[in-house]
């Protein structure tokens, strides 16, 4: 590990004096790319200087108590030491999750597609809660939230919403949420008090740009229909809503839907964003599975075996199964208080990934 730091602020030193050169200086991009470079160092390597200085604390503090101190002289030097050693421990943690690869798509905007699993009217009632837990969520951390599609049941319950969410680190915080999250709980509709269990699944997508995913338009199927049930009557008396399938040479279609909106250009525009998002997501699918890598979350078929999460309405619980660990006031997390689940989850990630990465 300290080869691979030494390497690293050799690299940021000698950036800087690459900036410094009267050729790079005066190419403002070439400048640029010295300068995200030095940025995405630069973490790393402050940690790294504030560990040696540690460590020459510590060596010097220990060469007081070896000359012989004074009795309380002696006691406020081995406290020292010891408040420098647990500095040392952080900061070597710290230093081994900086030095992880970084997931590329951490700073991105996100897509989620929340579908109603096993469980009928419950399954679609469970997914609007969901939803509306992602969006009480967002508008904590100040994120935008901008509906994609909506398909309603009738009666409250969603069968299927798709939603953009845009802020910094959107992803980097929603990508532990992918997966089948399951219910207890006694229906409003259900006469005799008897608790059901439903699911609902979940798939979070970092939104691409344009450039990152090739679509050929002779791949794609675009049809035009005028949108039904949620919008208003500008969006239900126009063609606006827009399916496209893709085929592309696989063997399933892709087939996106966005009826949202009022502009067929911005339904258009929002649906070729989720199908850059699928294919992105397949191809990352695909390549993690022929590298034999595991995902702390993946979406599954929706059956109740294949749940990341339970919610427990009697025992006002939530159970997340990857962290074994279950957290109390259910109302609460429904309503945005997400934190409590996904810091944990952040942590037993970095673990695995920490043992993967073979960092001591």
């Amino acid at each position: 590990m300290f080869d691979k730091l030494k390497s690293v602020e050799t690299r940021y030193n000698d950036i800087s004096e690459l900036m410094a050169q009267p050729d790079v200086a005066t190419n403002p991009s070439l400048l640029q790319q010295y300068a995200r470079e030095q940025s995405e160092l630069e973490a790393v390597v402050m940690a790294f200087r504030e560990y040696k200085q540690t460590l020459h604390r510590i060596d010097e503090t220990q060469e007081l108590l070896n000359d012989g101190l004074e009795p309380d002289m002696r006691e406020l030097a081995q406290e020292e030491i010891e408040n420098l050693r647990a500095q040392r421990t952080m900061l070597e943690d710290q230093i081994k999750l900086l030095l992880l690869p970084r997931d590329a798509n951490d700073a991105k905007d996100v897509i989620i597609e929340i579908r109603q699993g096993e469980g009928g009217d419950e399954a679609a009632l469970f997914a609007a809660d969901l939803y509306r837990m992602y969006q009480r969520y967002a508008d904590l951390r100040g994120w935008k939230t901008e509906l994609v599609g909506l398909t309603e049941n009738g009666i409250g319950g969603f069968k299927e919403v798709v939603v953009e969410i845009h802020g910094e680190g959107a992803y980097s915080r929603f990508k532990y949420e992918g997966g089948v999250h399951r219910v207890q709980r006694v229906p409003e509709t259900e006469a005799r008090g008897r608790i059901h269990t439903s699911t609902a699944t979940v798939a979070v997508l970092p939104e691409m740009e344009a450039a990152e995913v090739d679509l050929r338009d002779e791949d794609l199927r675009v049809d035009t229909f005028r949108s039904q049930g949620h919008g208003g009557q500008g969006v239900n008396t126009t063609d606006s809503a827009v399916r496209i399938v893709y085929r592309g040479g696989m063997p399933d279609e892709i087939v996106v839907t966005c009826q949202d909106g009022r502009s067929q250009i911005k339904n258009r525009e929002k649906a070729l964003s989720v199908l850059r998002a699928k294919l992105y997501a397949r191809e990352q699918a695909k390549r993690q599975h022929e590298l034999g890598e595991s995902r702390l979350a993946q979406v599954g078929t929706g059956e109740r075996a294949e749940k990341i999460r339970t919610y427990n309405y009697p025992q006002d619980r939530i159970t997340d199964h990857r962290v074994t660990q279950s957290f109390s006031n259910l109302p609460g997390i429904l309503n945005g208080d997400l934190d409590r689940i996904i810091d944990p989850l952040i942590v037993y990630d970095n673990a695995e990934r920490l043992k993967s990465a073979g960092i001591n």
